[in-house]
């Protein structure tokens, strides 16, 4: 089996975690390279993370003859630009989420991957998580009888962050993210349920700024069918009272119902009329490491990465047909 030698661009804190250290533990993986602008910080990181090499210039990390594929996690401005650098080099890239900025990005960076014949890979790691397995074999087993509608909550408070005009996040930023936190935070429940119960056939959506901390939308409410005809309603806002996050997702079914979170790690609960059950299943210190395997294994030949830049731009366009009257369009 041949070793995925890894260079990732834009080392910053979700590499720390979450996605760093699962190129090193993942089988047949290693990590030889990392990119920051801010080249203090780069080394700073490989030091830390015994990373053979560091740059401060992102095509210089792609050229390097010793990176096999790239993981670029950077904000989602820039992620086009990379990929396509990437794609021209010949390498696989592997791209955080929300794939870009908007469906259209999307698009281009798919084209220019297929014209190099590159696999192009988007970090929805919850397609590999074992608690959402365990939900796809419930649903697929009839744990729940016929799947009749799904619903979705997420609301919060603003982050402390927020609150400074001068200081924002980037991700409240559309010109950086693309929208507000609906893109970063909405995007993994769209996507798990997208895989889940298929792709979502038609979009509807209302979106507002009811805080006015920043200019990105901060509530955002969605109507959506899938292919199968299963309807589901969102809601997500990003200015609620709630010191905690309220994140539950609802599938109903002719026999029961499945109650998760996207972000927690409590337990997945099953309800029927006979009773209910719960599956208490951990996620893994590195997160996105399962994910990483899947990636490693299917440039090995072994199986397929279950999410590609097909099913994460279909996310995209569901977001993007959400914000459509917010944004103008």
């Amino acid at each position: 089996m041949k070793t995925t030698r890894w260079g990732i661009i834009g080392c910053g804190h979700v590499t720390e975690v979450k996605s760093g250290p699962g190129f090193q533990n993942a089988r047949n993986s290693s990590l030889v390279a990392v990119m920051r602008r801010n080249p203090a910080m780069a080394r700073d990181y490989a030091e830390r993370h015994a990373v053979p090499r560091w740059y401060d210039d992102a095509a210089r990390l792609i050229g390097d003859p010793e990176v096999d594929a790239i993981y670029v996690a950077t904000p989602p401005a820039s992620h086009e630009e990379y990929t396509r650098l990437a794609a021209q080099a010949g390498k696989p890239v592997y791209v955080e989420k929300p794939m870009a900025r908007n469906f259209e990005e999307c698009q281009r960076m798919i084209a220019a991957c297929h014209e190099k014949n590159v696999r192009l890979f988007v970090a929805y790691y919850r397609r590999a998580l074992p608690r959402f397995l365990k939900i796809k074999e419930l649903i697929g087993n009839g744990a729940i009888g016929v799947v009749r509608f799904a619903t979705v909550t997420l609301y919060c408070a603003p982050d402390p962050a927020e609150h400074d005009p001068q200081k924002l996040p980037w991700r409240v930023i559309p010109g950086i993210a693309g929208a507000g936190r609906f893109l970063d935070l909405g995007s993994h429940t769209l996507d798990i349920l997208d895989f889940i119960l298929g792709p979502i056939a038609s979009v509807s959506g209302q979106a507002a700024n009811q805080a006015g901390l920043y200019p990105a939308e901060d509530i955002v409410s969605g109507s959506f069918v899938f292919q199968s005809g299963v309807p589901a309603t969102g809601m997500w806002c990003f200015t609620a009272f709630n010191t905690k996050w309220s994140d539950v997702n609802e599938i109903v079914g002719s026999q029961g119902k499945l109650r998760f979170s996207t972000f927690g790690n409590e337990p997945v609960q099953l309800h029927r009329v006979s009773g209910s059950e719960d599956f208490a299943i951990d996620n893994p210190l590195h997160i996105q490491q399962p994910l990483i395997q899947t990636i490693v294994d299917e440039l090995n030949g072994i199986g397929r990465c279950p999410s590609d830049g097909d099913s994460a731009a279909r996310t995209s366009w569901v977001m993007d047909e959400m914000l459509r009257k917010w944004r103008g369009q």
